[in-house]
């Protein structure tokens, strides 16, 4: 995901869909036309399927397996903004360096942490009836942001919207959330780090045609979309066939596999039923070359082996489709 205002860890050339186009919307569909091709992409792989390791061997471990990039989760065990003191922040810095690895992404869409009795990391959302658990989030968001900006992270990820109340309509939650999110887009722009939402199967925001008509309501550059491969085949839209309309609010794609029942469970690239050939080969023809991050969280039991198997197959389809890895 690669931007402006770029600091240590985070060296990653610009290119036309990954900046911030001025303007909002409308600016962002009539620039995209004349983005050029380019096969250049950057591999990183997300640190939630390390959750039994402390970050810094999850860098270890990360950089071992030949990826430059990691995701970092900004949760327990990893980094939880609200509790993370100035140390353990450095010691990740420390940790990046001397492994050689850039941030691709901060992860803000789980919250383990408050261990909401709803569900683990759904909840607080974005959408709650009650206001209170509305700010958790949102105030979990800003932390976020300016934990990106002290480690050098082009863009957080945050989910999008939350589950709908009984009775509560898309309408009615679309309002709540942009009313949410815009202290946390005004923050990002002050930052200079990217606030990406993630369509995500059984939320608010499920599909694009949801996201194309909640991002009409900003202006802002600051605010785009993280494309997850995954998460588009689940709810019936293949990413193949999406990539090039959704090139213009892309910032950063996450990759995994899915069975071809569609189930929402992640699988290692190459063990479901996307095309990743076609996937990529669209993807370098909007002219991206930012990061893909491989997030497979429920490979906790042997994240290593999971990490390997999937630069493997992605390495070996960018190589068939003529795509440089970085």
């Amino acid at each position: 995901m690669a931007f402006p205002g770029l600091r240590a860890h985070a060296a990653v050339s610009l290119s036309p869909v990954s900046r911030p186009i001025g303007g909002g919307y409308n600016e962002a569909v009539t620039a995209y036309s004349s983005f050029p091709a380019r096969t250049i992409m950057k591999l990183a792989f997300s640190s939630n399927a390390y959750t039994n390791f402390s970050i810094e061997e999850t860098i270890a471990r990360i950089a071992a397996a030949g990826y430059s990039g990691i995701e970092i989760l900004a949760d327990v065990p990893h980094a939880w903004p609200a509790g993370l003191l100035e140390e353990r922040k450095q010691s990740i810095r420390d940790s990046l360096a001397q492994h050689r690895l850039t941030i691709s992404n901060i992860n803000a869409f789980m919250m383990n942490a408050v261990a909401d009795p709803r569900q683990a990391y759904w909840h607080p959302g974005w959408i709650d009836p009650d206001p209170h658990y509305r700010a958790i989030r949102r105030e979990h968001t800003k932390r976020a942001l300016r934990l990106a900006h002290e480690l050098g992270a082009p863009c957080i990820t945050t989910e999008p919207g939350g589950p709908l109340a009984p009775g509560q309509t898309w309408e009615q939650a679309a309002q709540i959330f942009y009313d949410e999110l815009m202290p946390c887009v005004e923050l990002a722009a002050e930052l200079n780090v990217l606030l990406l939402v993630e369509p995500e199967p059984h939320l608010m925001i499920e599909t694009f045609g949801q996201y194309l008509q909640f991002i009409r309501r900003f202006t802002s550059p600051w605010v785009g979309l993280n494309f997850d491969v995954g998460h588009a085949y689940c709810v019936g839209e293949n990413p193949e066939e999406w990539i090039k309309r959704m090139a213009p609010f892309t910032r950063h794609y996450h990759f995994e596999d899915i069975a071809a029942t569609r189930v929402h469970q992640h699988l290692v690239p190459g063990t479901g039923a996307i095309d990743f050939a076609a996937t990529l080969s669209k993807i370098a023809a909007t002219g991206y070359q930012g990061w893909i991050t491989v997030e497979l969280y429920p490979y906790v039991e042997n994240p290593d082996e999971a990490a390997r198997q999937a630069r493997e197959h992605l390495t070996g389809v960018m190589k068939q489709v003529g795509i440089a890895v970085e």
